[in-house]
């Protein structure tokens, strides 16, 4: 486990660990894989919307008038495709009132770096607080690119939502973006030469949609080798 900075939320809990756990198991069927994707990301979402504003609100319970708080915020979750997919339908459980806007990037193979595909942010009126759904933030080059997406948007608030992390992946982001919260049910030390999460859990793109090539060398399954979901 690598060193939470400030910033950085690493979130501990006893069901956290044994999900986390099962999720890294690469003998995990895809089935299972998604829903374990599913509970990390509630947890990760219920310690990151712990400052959301609220607002008081009049209303009637069968009994009586009362008062109680709503939330205050427009809130965006931004997953990033492929592998930020996953972690949006349970989010929205907690958050149904959210708005879900979608960036496509990929890592080009020769250079690690992130190449913009395709992006639904509108040009006017961002929301207030923004979630970035990515499993695997590996280089920090994807959320990098989300970010300064949602900054031209004009977002002021931004946190970021990640299973597993790579020290390195935290710092780069940290350079670019301190004002950022990165909230994580992990950080793993280092990434391998080419720029794979270690021991990380695998391609979480292809785990979740069950796309694994089974021709594939044993050690590519280590670090993350989702091209949309690990740089």
């Amino acid at each position: 486990m690598g060193h939470p900075s400030p910033g950085v939320v690493e979130v501990v809990h006893p069901l956290l660990a044994h999900h986390l756990a099962r999720l890294r198991d690469r003998h995990t069927p895809p089935a299972e894989f998604r829903q374990l994707v599913q509970r990390l990301a509630v947890l990760l979402a219920y310690e990151a919307t712990s400052d959301l504003g609220l607002r008081e609100v009049e209303l009637e319970t069968p009994l009586a008038r009362t008062r109680g708080h709503v939330l205050a915020d427009r809130i965006g979750l931004v997953p990033i495709l492929r592998a930020g997919l996953g972690m949006v339908d349970p989010i929205l459980h907690l958050l149904p009132m959210a708005e879900v806007w979608h960036l496509g990037l990929y890592r080009d193979e020769k250079t690690a770096r992130p190449v913009e595909y395709y992006s639904k942010l509108p040009p006017t009126e961002p929301v207030e607080v923004a979630l970035v759904l990515d499993p695997m933030l590996a280089t920090g080059g994807s959320v990098a690119a989300a970010l300064a997406a949602l900054t031209r948007w004009g977002v002021r608030r931004v946190k970021v939502l990640a299973l597993i992390a790579s020290q390195a992946g935290i710092e780069a982001v940290q350079r670019q973006f301190p004002q950022a919260a990165i909230y994580v049910c992990a950080i793993d030390p280092q990434l391998d030469r080419r720029k794979f999460i270690v021991p990380g859990l695998g391609d979480a793109g292809d785990r979740i949609f069950n796309t694994i090539r089974q021709a594939e060398p044993s050690e590519d399954f280590l670090g993350d080798r989702e091209a949309h979901s690990t740089v």
